[in-house]
């Protein structure tokens, strides 16, 4: 109507609206009428960009990688972008030039420079192990002076997703570390059987230390057996020894007292004997039937009938028959009792 226009902005998007070459109204999310013959309209989005990225490089040891990964940016200085590319809108609301979908491109070619910078440093082993450590040089390059801010951009985020060598060295490397990963396992193997073997030997070893042990032991049993025997046999010698002692000692009083007997015997066989002559020879004179006489007051009733007896005998061609009842016989032979002696 007549020349105005009515602009409304999103709050990510940032307006700048300039008049004879100067800006007059800046700011995001901005509702405004604006005059367009004497106005130009300045939009920049605020919102964060997705970048994939993918391209190849030479690593130090002459070895093409690919690099595939993901940038993210946004626009931090809008006027610092405006200043530098044109995102300039048409009277129908469309950008006047194609430096909108150039800015991912840049954003791209800069993240190509950083990179190209760390793999012409590493070797491609270094760059397969550490993508970390390459993303971290990445990020701090584009977050130099130089880096984005000299776009107006920041750095939201970037992530390395993959970097692979070409085919035919990726298949040498896998070759390689497939040796190296059955190297291992064989080193694993042989290790784990010495120490198979390192254990048996340890098994082996306390079986035998125990089996001394026990050897040992048995012998000091033997021997505290032996040395107690031995006391036992020494203490029975001592009780024999002492026996012995004690019976040669007993013969020895044995000896003294059947010796004092034979004496005593001897001399009571002197007396006897020296008594015998004596009265023989007292009685050597006298008629035997005197002093049968004179013995027969002090005789035995028995020895006297023995002697009755005995008489008969020597006259039995004497004597024509002798006749003794058996009651007179059973009397003679019967014990009499001594009669008491007189007081």
């Amino acid at each position: 109507m007549f020349g105005y226009r009515y602009v409304k902005a999103s709050p990510s998007t940032y307006v700048i609206q300039y008049k004879n070459g100067k800006a007059v109204r800046e700011g995001t999310g901005l509702t405004f009428w604006y005059f367009a013959p004497s106005a130009t309209l300045v939009s920049i989005p605020l919102e964060s960009v997705d970048t994939p990225f993918m391209f190849q490089e030479v690593s130090s040891d002459f070895q093409v990688v690919t690099v595939q990964g993901q940038v993210t940016y946004r626009v931090s200085a809008p006027t610092t972008l405006a200043s530098l590319m044109n995102f300039t809108l048409k009277p129908d609301g469309t950008y006047a030039s194609e430096d909108r979908t150039k800015l991912p491109q840049r954003v791209v070619n800069a993240v190509q420079v950083q990179l190209r910078s760390v793999l012409q440093g590493q070797t491609l082993q270094e760059l397969l192990r550490g993508s970390d450590h390459l993303v971290q040089v990445v990020r701090q390059g584009l977050q130099r002076a130089d880096g984005l801010s000299s776009l107006g951009l920041e750095l939201v985020n970037l992530s390395v997703l993959a970097v692979k060598p070409n085919p035919e060295t990726a298949r040498a490397l896998e070759a390689q570390v497939r040796e190296q990963i059955l190297k291992q396992a064989d080193d694993a193997t042989y290790v784990r059987r010495n120490a198979a073997i390192e254990q048996e030997r340890a098994v082996k070893e306390n079986e035998l230390n125990t089996e001394i042990a026990v050897e040992t032991k048995k012998r000091q049993i033997r021997e505290t057996q032996l040395e107690a025997e031995q006391a036992v046999l020494a203490k029975r010698q001592a009780i024999q020894d002492q026996d012995m002692a004690g019976r040669i000692a007993l013969e020895d009083k044995n000896k003294s007292l059947t010796s004092l007997r034979a004496a005593n015997a001897q001399t009571e066989a002197d007396a006897k004997a020296y008594a015998v002559a004596a009265t023989m020879k007292a009685v050597q004179g006298i008629d035997p039937k005197v002093l049968q006489a004179l013995m027969v007051g002090q005789a035995d009733p028995s020895v006297l009938i023995a002697q009755a007896f005995q008489g008969l005998a020597e006259g039995a061609g004497r004597i024509g028959e002798l006749n003794i009842s058996p009651d007179l016989l059973q009397q003679l032979t019967q014990p009499r009792a001594k009669l008491p002696a007189k007081a």
